[in-house]
């Protein structure tokens, strides 16, 4: 059995103990199809995310990589199957630049492949978005955590959601 934890109080406390076994304390972890890591960063979850565009992307290659098909059809394919997988849990981040550079970045290299382009035939970003009629993925993600901000705006206002929002204990 393999069972690591993770301590974010202090270096001195003292270790998980189950009989005689000590269980090491690990830095990051999944919690709920998140990866929390013990500095608070994102960059783990935010891998795992890119991850899980590009298996949805190996899953469908056959596909997006025909030439045969359209490509707004293969556009419109990335917009509902892998954009999804990418911006899943995504709108309640405390993204950085970074890490929205990081996302474009793979989402750009999966459109060049998808229409049998690459970095060496210097074809602007722009102009494959076009071709393939899908939008920055910035704005997508902004789309995505004002949806969020709405659903929470609606809330009751003694909601535990909306008492954090005010800055009132839970």
């Amino acid at each position: 059995m393999e069972c690591k934890f993770s301590a974010n109080r202090g270096q001195n406390e003292l270790g998980v103990r189950i009989g005689d076994q000590e269980i090491p304390k690990s830095d990051r972890f999944r919690y709920l199809g998140s990866i929390l890591q013990k500095n608070g960063e994102l960059d783990g979850d935010l891998n795992h995310r890119i991850q899980a565009g590009w298996m949805k992307w190996k899953s469908a290659s056959g596909m997006l990589c025909d030439r045969r098909m359209p490509l707004k059809l293969k556009g419109k394919f990335y917009r509902t199957a892998i954009r999804p997988a990418m911006l899943y849990d995504i709108e309640c981040w405390a993204v950085k630049h970074q890490h929205v550079h990081k996302m474009g970045v793979a989402e750009i290299r999966m459109l060049r492949w998808m229409c049998g382009h690459t970095r060496n035939d210097k074809i602007r970003n722009e102009d494959i978005r076009g071709k393939v009629g899908v939008a920055e993925i910035v704005g997508k993600l902004r789309e995505n955590r004002l949806r969020w901000f709405g659903r929470v705006q609606r809330r009751p206002t003694d909601a535990p959601v909306r008492r954090c929002d005010y800055g009132t204990e839970v």
